[in-house]
């Protein structure tokens, strides 16, 4: 065999990991605390190296470029923090939602952030971005809607319910643009219970069950 062929053949193998999944998660987390320290336009593959104390080289023989390893880091840690949540009650739900949205917007904000500009122009980015931290929270809101309407608490046809979503996700991003606040638990209440609940015909006084 030519070394001509020989390098045409080690273009073409696939990637041999020997990362551990451990040792992967120590990199996603590095990944994603850089970006929310200083963003996706000045996170490097050499940062995360020195971050990681690895080689730059590791790196790219297992991931091949900052999008991909963004792309890994952001659905190794898929948001699951409304799933559970099913209290009896569409009124108890949504202020159960507020609280745990709210205790982790100080690392979801800055994150959804840092990488808003970057996912718009990379589908395969902003696909993670939604698969990560979007898509789980939408599902699970959405369920919350689907059985308070199937007990009657708010009519199938009511308007204000395709808004939920939107309002509570899209708040959570929008406080710090404008007040220079991180959207916290107590925060995201108030909002479910003065803009969400009379929009949906809720009653403020409802402590849900």
């Amino acid at each position: 065999m030519s070394s001509h062929d020989s390098v045409q053949e080690q273009a073409h193998a696939p990637r041999r990991s020997k990362i551990t999944p451990e040792r992967a998660q120590e990199f996603y987390t590095a990944v994603l605390d850089l970006l929310r320290e200083s963003g996706y336009e000045s996170l490097t593959m050499e940062g995360v190296a020195s971050r990681t104390r690895c080689g730059k080289s590791t790196l790219y023989r297992q991931w091949g470029s900052k999008t991909e390893l963004v792309v890994a880091a952001l659905h190794s840690t898929r948001r699951m923090a409304l799933s559970h949540i099913d209290t009896g009650s569409l009124a108890g739900d949504l202020r159960e939602a507020a609280q745990a949205i709210g205790a982790g917007s100080g690392r979801d904000t800055p994150l959804m952030h840092a990488l808003s500009h970057a996912a718009l122009q990379s589908p395969e980015l902003l696909c993670a971005l939604r698969e990560a931290l979007i898509v789980p929270e939408l599902a699970a809101l959405d369920a919350m809607l689907q059985r308070a309407m199937e007990r009657g608490e708010i009519p199938r046809d009511n308007p204000a319910a395709e808004f939920v979503s939107a309002q509570l996700l899209g708040v959570m991003r929008a406080r710090p643009l404008l007040e220079a606040k991180i959207a916290d638990a107590a925060y995201l209440t108030r909002f479910v219970e003065s803009a969400i609940f009379p929009a949906l015909g809720l009653n403020p006084a409802d402590t849900g069950s």
